[in-house]
């Protein structure tokens, strides 16, 4: 040991990391094969289309020892088509992770203000403790009966004072899974300064089932300020080659690439997330799959008397109105992971992901046992 001991200055002495809330390599090197029901990163059971897995053991080795795209022009093609954009108006990141972080560093000085909700994803204010700006955390809206935890929208708008500087919203939102229509967001939009760059985030938007949520894509145009974030990930099922991107006007996405890393997504993922878009059966498998399983999770946990949050997205969130963690312990003793929600300020919560057929049955048949 050296004795070394770094000393952070600025913003980062506070920073906090990103907390993942278990060592899943820890826990799997500790277990039995296939010993965990891996119920708390939100992750797609059914992993990506087959053409992606097929692809993956036909790469060239060039992907790997030549540098890739630092454009990612193909994939940003294929999306901008998807989405009917100009490929200018996407920039690609190393997850969505990357990119809300990215927004903070080019428009947020020390400082300036940044609006988001309570209950709001966990990057938000990690972004925003990064770049030594004040956050403005504005209460969500209460639980109350069987109305969940949500974004309170009219909150928001009055909390984005001369001081602000961006404005985080999810939609849908992790943890909660609640979420807001297309009209209620354009209406939001109408009442903040066109100066205030506005982030929604749809990392889930692939599970959205309402279609008056529709997506923030679609008002791009009316909205320059405004600027959407979503990610392969979920969906998609690739977390682990952590792909993430933008849209956004072609101004906000020309200063995002000035600060973006150089050859921030791999050559392998970059291929593997063009061919994943070309398979849009797939994705409604996907759907259909976690649209069935979700109710179902969400009958068994309310039998119970639980209170689950209305969830549009791969996860539900569960409010025992008693301390969690005991609860969290006695299914992990069993192999089943789920995401505690005590550093969100949930203590009575965990978030349970919505897993393959056989992990959602042990979850359940260990329910009254955790409970007890």
């Amino acid at each position: 040991m050296s004795g070394f001991a770094p000393r952070p200055t600025g913003p980062v002495a506070a920073l906090k990391a990103y907390d993942p809330g278990h060592d899943l390599p820890a826990l799997r090197a500790r277990a039995a094969p296939a010993a965990l029901a891996e119920l708390g990163s939100n992750e797609n059971p059914l992993g990506p289309p087959p053409a992606v897995l097929d692809a993956l053991h036909r790469l060239p080795v060039a992907e790997v020892f030549r540098y890739p795209d630092p454009l990612g022009l193909a994939l940003r093609r294929s999306l901008a088509a998807r989405l009917d954009v100009d490929p200018s108006m996407i920039a690609l990141g190393n997850g969505s992770h990357e990119l809300l972080m990215l927004l903070a560093q080019c428009f947020v000085a020390p400082g300036d203000e940044v609006v988001f909700s309570e209950f709001g994803f966990a990057v938000f204010p990690i972004g925003t403790a990064a770049v030594g700006a004040t956050p403005v955390r504005v209460p969500a809206l209460p639980r109350a009966g069987d109305a969940p935890r949500g974004h309170d929208l009219a909150a928001l708008a009055a909390a984005v004072g001369p001081g602000a500087r961006l404005v985080f919203v999810a939609n849908p939102n992790n943890p909660t899974g609640t979420w807001f229509t297309r009209d209620a967001l354009r209406e939001f939009l109408r009442t903040i300064d066109p100066r205030v760059p506005v982030v929604v985030d749809e990392a889930y938007h692939e599970y959205v089932d309402d279609p008056a949520v529709g997506s923030a894509v679609e008002l791009l145009a009316a909205f320059p300020n405004l600027v959407v974030t979503r990610t392969f990930s979920k969906g998609y099922g690739l977390a682990g080659l952590r792909v993430g991107y933008a849209v956004g006007d072609p101004a906000t996405i020309d200063v995002l690439n000035r600060l973006r890393e150089s050859f921030n997504v791999n050559a392998v993922a970059l291929e593997l997330a063009r061919i994943a878009l070309d398979d849009p059966g797939h994705l409604e498998r996907v759907r259909a799959f976690n649209r069935d399983q979700r109710a179902r999770l969400a009958a068994g946990l309310a039998a119970r008397g639980l209170f689950v949050h209305p969830s549009m997205t791969n996860f539900v969130l569960v409010d025992f109105d008693r301390p969690a963690a005991p609860i969290e312990a006695r299914w992990l003793a069993r192999g089943v992971v789920v995401r505690p929600m005590g550093g969100y300020g949930l203590p009575t919560c965990l978030r349970i992901s919505v897993g393959a057929v056989a992990e959602n049955d042990r979850l359940l048949a260990h329910l009254d046992e955790a409970l007890s």
